[in-house]
């Protein structure tokens, strides 16, 4: 069962989120916090998987309250306001809830989060074994998730570079973590997204993938270093 709390500075948000996690046998909801403060407080003396996080709060955001945790839970957004998502994806969000939340979209985020904790507890991704259907163009081609190395963006489109072809499709960089798992991928760049198991070697300003150089963007640099626990 996946540990979690709830914060939110609204009353109602949180009764929404309580309501929602009672009506599953997925998760276990410890405390919920009007305060991020002392949320922080908590999660400095209790370890949890997971984190509804509001993104709109007094005194700290949720975006900021994100980059003190270390090590760092699952997080899952939750806002009134859409223009966000790119920024908490850029921040590895497990995923970004619109409010008004509805329970079918909880419980999609609630089963991303149950296949995270799952792979982690068995010490493996199951990314190997899963497959995304990409469309490009008139073809849609079914992917091995673990075969993927890395995307780029270039205007508005992305190519997705597999181990044997390339594949081009339209699309926001905002929504790649649709498509692909954020357990298993992370951004580095404004235009690169890169499959974790596939870096090879990590420079200051570049790593490799596969003998490719990808640039790492400065604002990118100290979640990449904390999210593979590098000093």
């Amino acid at each position: 069962m996946i540990t979690c709390i709830a914060i939110d500075d609204e009353p109602k948000a949180l009764e929404v989120i309580e309501r929602y996690c009672h009506k599953t046998n997925l998760v276990d909801l410890k405390a919920t916090f009007r305060e991020p403060v002392k949320a922080i407080e908590f999660l400095n003396r209790e370890k949890v998987d997971l984190i509804f996080l509001d993104i709109n709060m007094p005194d700290i955001s949720g975006m900021q309250l994100v980059q003190t945790l270390s090590p760092r839970p699952m997080i899952i957004f939750t806002t009134a306001y859409s223009h966000y998502a790119v920024e908490s994806y850029d921040l590895n969000a497990l995923d970004y809830l619109l409010k008004p939340i509805t329970f079918e979209r909880f419980l999609a985020a609630i089963n991303k989060a149950a296949a995270g904790t799952l792979s982690s507890k068995n010490g493996i991704s199951n990314e190997d074994e899963s497959t995304v259907f990409i469309k490009s163009g008139p073809q849609t081609y079914q992917v091995k998730v673990g075969e993927i190395l890395y995307l780029e963006k270039d205007g508005n489109y992305i190519t997705i570079h597999l181990k044997d072809r390339n594949i081009l499709i339209r699309e926001n960089m905002g929504d790649i973590f649709d498509l692909v798992p954020a357990a298993d991928f992370l951004r580095v760049h404004k235009s690169y997204v890169v499959a974790i198991k596939h870096i090879t070697m990590i420079e200051v300003h570049q790593l490799i993938i596969n003998s490719e150089k990808i640039p790492i963007g400065s604002t990118y640099r100290d979640a990449l270093r904390s999210r593979l626990g590098l000093k």
